[in-house]
C-alpha cells in the first residue's frame, strides 16, 4: 500500500474507533412530554449548572409549580414558555463517562414538523415519545416515517407517563404492539422500547422502584450503547466548493474554499474537478492554522491544486476513482414542507450542496399514506407534510450520491423561486 493509502486508511480508522458524540433527536405528539424528558435526562446525568437550574426554578415559580419544570430547560424561546410547546428544534449539549451526546428535541406539533425533519437529517438515533394513555398517535406514525426514511436506523420508542398509568406492565405491552405492528413494514433494525416516567425519573437515568416487572435497560444506556451512524470521513472524498480565492489572497495560487462533505482529502491525492472530469493533485491545504497535509469531513479548508483549472462556486472536487454522478433528472423522495400545496406549474430552485439550479417536478408518482405506511398512486395533489415520490428535471446537473449511501450529497431542498421559501426537501434515490 502506498503511503497516502496507509495515511488515509489510518484517518478513517482513528475517525471509526472513536465512538465520540452521538447525536439524537427527540419526537413524539404534543404534550408527550418531550422537553420533561430532556430536561430529566440533563437533570439526573448531572449534566445542568447550578445556575441554571436556579433559574428553570424562578420560572417555575412564576407559573405556579412547587417543584422546578425540568421542560424549561430545552424550551428555550419566550413563546414556548408562555404556550408551554415547543416551537423551534432546541439544542443540548452533555456528557457521561462513556461518551458525549447532543440532543435535538423537536417540536410535536404538526404545523412544525418541517423542524423534526431538518434535526432528524443529521441525527444517528430518534427517541419518540408515546403517552401511555393516549397510545399510537398519527404525528407518532409520521415522526416514524420521517426517521425512517432519513436514515436513522436506531428508534426508541418511550412510553411516557407511565405513572399516570399506575405502572402498568398490560398498558405498556399494548402501546408496544400497536407500535410494532405499524412499524413492521420498515424493518426498523434498532427499534427498542422502553416504559418511562419523564416527571419522576423511572427509567431514564436511574430504574426507579415501580417497574421491576421490566427487565431491559433505562433510556441513558441504551443511548450510551448505541454505535453511531457511519461516519462521513469513511465515504468517498467530496468537496462541494463555496468560493474560488484568486492568487495573492495569502498564496500564491488559486485556491478553492468549502467545507469537506465526506471522505478523506490528502496533499498529495490524486482527485476530479466537477463537472469538467478533468484530474488533478492536491498541491496543499490551507486551514486557519497554516498548512496541513490532510482534512477530514467537516473540516473547512482552502484546496491548492497543481493545476489550473476552470472551477467555480457549485462545482466539486471528488474522489478520482468514486466520483458522484451527474445527474439532471432526479428521483427523489419530498418532503413537502410548504403550507401551499404543490402547484404542477411552480417554478422552483434546486439547492444542492453548494449548487443552485431551476427545477421542475415532472411527475408526482406516489404518495405515502402515513397511517397505513401504503404507497398510493399520486393524483398529484402534495399539500403540507405529506411525503411523496416524485421526479424533478434539473436545468442543470447536479452532483449526487444516493442518500441511503451519503446523507451530505443525496439531500436537496426545492425552493420557491417566486417567494424564496423553502417548500420541501428531497432525498435522492439511486442516481442515474
Amino acid at each position: 500500500m502506498s503511503l497516502l493509502g496507509e495515511i488515509e486508511k489510518n484517518a478513517v480508522r482513528s475517525v471509526a474507533e472513536d465512538r465520540g458524540v452521538l447525536r439524537f433527536i427527540t419526537a413524539g405528539s404534543v404534550d408527550d412530554g418531550k422537553s420533561t424528558l430532556i430536561g430529566r435526562l440533563l437533570h439526573d446525568a448531572r449534566a445542568i449548572l447550578e445556575d441554571q437550574l436556579a433559574a428553570v426554578a424562578h420560572a417555575s415559580r412564576k407559573r405556579g409549580f412547587d417543584e422546578p419544570d425540568l421542560s424549561l430547560l430545552t424550551d428555550g424561546l419566550e413563546a414556548e414558555r408562555e404556550q408551554g410547546i415547543t416551537i423551534d428544534v432546541a439544542y443540548r449539549y452533555f456528557a457521561t463517562p462513556r461518551r458525549k451526546f447532543i440532543i435535538a428535541d423537536t417540536p410535536g406539533h404538526e404545523q412544525y414538523t418541517r423542524n423534526m425533519a431538518t434535526a432528524a437529517s443529521t441525527a444517528d438515533a430518534a427517541v419518540i415519545l408515546v403517552d401511555a394513555g393516549k397510545g399510537l398517535l398519527a404525528q407518532s406514525k409520521r415522526h416514524l416515517l420521517i426517521a425512517h426514511l432519513l436514515g436513522i436506523r436506531n428508534v426508541i420508542v418511550a412510553v411516557n407517563k407511565m405513572d399516570l398509568a399506575g405502572f402498568d406492565r398490560g398498558v405498556f405491552q399494548a402501546v408496544r404492539a400497536a407500535f410494532e405492528e405499524f412499524a413492521a413494514p420498515l424493518a426498523i433494525p434498532g427499534l427498542a422500547f422502553i416504559p418511562v416516567s419523564a416527571l419522576r425519573g423511572d427509567m431514564v437515568v436511574e430504574r426507579g422502584d415501580d417497574m421491576k416487572w421490566y427487565r431491559g435497560p433505562a433510556l441513558l444506556e441504551v443511548l450510551e450503547s448505541l454505535e453511531p451512524a457511519r461516519t462521513a470521513a469513511s465515504l468517498p472524498f467530496r468537496f462541494p466548493v463555496q468560493l474560488v480565492a484568486r492568487p495573492g489572497a495569502g498564496h500564491g495560487a488559486r485556491g478553492y474554499l468549502g467545507r469537506v462533505a465526506s471522505g478523506v482529502v490528502l496533499s498529495g491525492q490524486q482527485i476530479v474537478a466537477l463537472p469538467s472530469g478533468r484530474r488533478t493533485v492536491v498541491k496543499d491545504i490551507l486551514a486557519l492554522e497554516g498548512s496541513r497535509e490532510i482534512a477530514l469531513a467537516e473540516d473547512s479548508v482552502t484546496l491548492l491544486l497543481s493545476d489550473e483549472l476552470d472551477i467555480s462556486r457549485g462545482d466539486m472536487l471528488a474522489d478520482a476513482h468514486h466520483a458522484p454522478q451527474a445527474v439532471s433528472t432526479v428521483d427523489a423522495t419530498l418532503f413537502w414542507l410548504a403550507t401551499g400545496p404543490f402547484s404542477p406549474a411552480g417554478r422552483y430552485l434546486l439547492k444542492h450542496t453548494t449548487r443552485t439550479v431551476k427545477a421542475k417536478v415532472v411527475a408526482v408518482k406516489e404518495n405515502v399514506d402515513i397511517y397505513t405506511l401504503k404507497r398510493l398512486a399520486s393524483g398529484g395533489e402534495v399539500a403540507m407534510n405529506d411525503v411523496v415520490r416524485a421526479t424533478l428535471r434539473l436545468a442543470q446537473p447536479v452532483f449526487a450520491d444516493a442518500y441511503a449511501e451519503n446523507r451530505a450529497t443525496g439531500a436537496f431542498i426545492l425552493i420557491d423561486e417566486a417567494t424564496n421559501q423553502t417548500v420541501a426537501a428531497g432525498l435522492i434515490e439511486q442516481p442515474g
